[in-house]
């Protein structure tokens, strides 16, 4: 039987770590730039944009992570198409945090006065400079908290991936504990690891909260 040091599973951890990183990056920048794109339709496009719109952000936001992520990798199985478990991953975890995000944000924009639109347009103003130039700055101070705070939940909900077989840290505890039958040191050191990735998110949360109202106040 091959014994494993303490080192031998932190080092196996640290190394699916890289791949947990790397999908919550994508997952969130990617899901930032279609939430960015879902927030524009839902306060400036036609009728049944702002409809498809919100239709959208209501099914990703209702539909559990979890089946999401299945229709992903076995859905298109269904029509013989080979959906590989990172790209099955990344696109479900893209298109969830899109839904969150627009609807983070067009909260955001929405706390903006009324007065602040009618000001901006009694200067001839056209609706993309409004909100180049009034609106977006001032929504800006409004949306970093709580947006950075839901990169915590994105890197969290990455561990669901493990269900269709993407090795990342979850996955990679299950793994180790196979092999080491050690379920108590395996997985205090997973949740100590994803202590650290989201601990430092939460804190900036709070930082950029307080150093924004701060701002806020003095301006």
């Amino acid at each position: 039987m091959v014994e494993f040091t303490l080192w031998d599973i932190l080092r196996n951890l640290l190394l699916a770590t890289r791949w947990t990183i790397a999908l919550s990056l994508v997952s969130f920048i990617g899901g930032g730039i279609v939430g960015a794109l879902l927030l524009f339709v839902r306060i400036g496009g036609s009728r049944v944009a702002r409809l498809f719109a919100k239709g959208y952000v209501e099914l990703f936001q209702g539909a559990p992570l979890l089946m999401q992520l299945f229709l992903a990798f076995f859905g298109l199985g269904l029509f013989g198409i080979d959906v590989p478990a990172w790209l099955a991953a990344g696109v479900a975890l893209v298109l969830w945090t899109a839904a969150f995000l627009a609807e983070i944000w067009r909260g955001c924009v929405e706390s903006i006065a009324r007065g602040q639109w009618e000001a901006s347009s009694s200067l001839g103003m056209g609706y993309i400079q409004q909100m180049r130039w009034v609106i977006l700055p001032q929504a800006l101070k409004v949306a970093v908290p709580p947006t950075v705070g839901f990169s915590v939940q994105v890197v969290k909900g990455t561990a669901l991936t493990s269900i269709i077989g993407f090795v990342e840290l979850s996955k990679a505890g299950s793994v180790v504990t196979n092999a080491t039958f050690q379920p108590f040191t395996v997985y205090g050191l997973v949740a100590l690891i994803y202590f650290a990735l989201c601990w430092p998110l939460s804190k900036s949360s709070q930082m950029l909260e307080r150093k924004l109202n701060v701002a806020h106040r003095d301006h």
